[in-house]
């Protein structure tokens, strides 16, 4: 095969301007990949934050949960009851509800997601946030998430600079603000769902929401003695808690989560069917480039049979096309995709981040692509009959 080489690549550098147009489609198809793909890792990323920031080894929610972001209150009770299962240790609640904090600078309310646990047990893996516990003891004082997004105004910036911060923060139903201070910063990020993030004490929590009932929590986490059999104490409170809530790991937990934006939202299915017509709108490039390509040179073709060569080497001509076109387009691909990353992230928060399963997806993705086009486009050259073409 290494003889033909010089045959497939003289030929399609023979028309530059055809040959970098061909390039140039590759490369835009390999960015639309690599663009779709990294929006969907960063939704998936940026929706299980909380999830994978929490302390706990199982976690306890409302059998009618969607997500993160729609409130689906239980029992407080049923986390207590979870306490007297063989090999649980500890358990903690955590409340979880949207409300708007109004920009100091502009006036401008925008929604913000509060999280209220009980400082006296540490509940997130997040060092800023277990650093600043004591702080967050003491009522009104509150946490303030860096990564969230500009339009709540330069809050951070003024807390890192060592002024004094007090913001104020509406129940999503309220037109009367609760005024609270900024006690300490951590970094969590927005997602598709959440524009900033405030963590604070169930106290405050209680006192932001006044409808909100301490006897009504979003989401218990359980701690596990060590040693303990995850899957056997998991089975044992699912089978004997009452059916109003659920008993996922981590794990589930998180692959819950993503399953809702996945399957029960438009933006996964969107996001899904756009890598799908990315590909297709690849294989027809390139189909166009090598049928064209194969048309413009079938004397040649022509004359290599009648001279004896098999049509097993001249599809190897074409294949390996296919696969310098595929190299030299993903290439720039990457290239440019880097710099849209960076872009994408800087402008929206998310954690939209390249990754060499990505390289490797849409590296796999464009050779596929490119094969199939050559695959259909060598039907007229398997047919070709030198008495026809002379």
């Amino acid at each position: 095969m290494i003889p033909n080489i010089p045959v497939a690549w003289l030929q399609l550098a023979r028309q530059k301007v055809r040959f970098l147009v061909a390039l140039a489609g590759i490369a835009f198809v390999a960015v639309l990949m690599f663009m779709q793909i990294g929006f969907q890792d960063a939704l998936y990323a940026s929706a299980t934050q909380v999830q994978k920031n929490l302390q706990g080894d199982l976690f306890l929610i409302s059998s009618q949960y969607k997500s993160l972001t729609s409130n689906q209150s239980f029992p407080r009770v049923r986390l207590y009851q979870a306490l007297g299962y063989a090999g649980v240790e500890s358990v903690r609640s955590l409340y979880l509800q949207f409300a708007k904090l109004k920009n100091p600078v502009n006036g401008r309310k925008f929604p913000i997601y509060v999280i209220g646990f009980d400082p006296a047990q540490p509940t997130f893996k997040l060092p800023e946030v277990n650093q600043n516990l004591n702080l967050l003891k003491i009522p009104d004082i509150v946490l303030f998430d860096r990564a969230s997004r500009p339009e709540f105004g330069p809050i951070a910036e003024k807390f890192e600079q060592q002024e004094p911060v007090s913001i104020e923060i509406f129940g999503y139903n309220s037109i009367i603000g609760y005024k609270v201070k900024i006690g300490g910063l951590f970094s969590l990020g927005p997602s598709f769902g959440v524009d900033g993030n405030l963590i604070v004490s169930q106290s405050t929590f209680l006192r932001v929401f006044p409808e909100r009932s301490a006897k009504k929590i979003d989401i218990g986490l359980i701690i596990l003695k060590p040693n303990t059999d995850f899957q056997k104490v998991l089975a044992n409170l699912s089978a004997n808690l009452p059916k109003d809530v659920k008993v996922l790991t981590s794990q589930g937990f998180i692959d819950f989560e993503k399953n809702y934006w996945t399957v029960r939202t438009p933006i996964g299915f969107v996001f899904n069917l756009m890598v799908i017509m990315g590909f297709v709108v690849g294989v027809v490039v390139v189909y166009q480039i090598l049928y064209s390509n194969i048309s413009s040179h079938l004397a040649e073709y022509a004359t290599l049979k009648a001279m004896g060569f098999k049509n097993r080497y001249l599809l190897g001509i074409v294949f390996q096309q296919a696969l310098i076109l595929a190299t030299l387009g993903y290439i720039p691909g990457v290239i440019i995709s880097l710099g849209l990353y960076d872009l994408a992230k800087n402008a929206t928060k998310l954690p939209v981040l390249m990754s060499f399963d990505k390289l490797l997806l849409v590296l796999t993705a464009v050779v596929a692509m490119c094969l199939t086009s050559a695959f259909l486009s060598t039907n007229k050259l398997r047919l070709v009959d030198p008495a026809e073409i002379f």
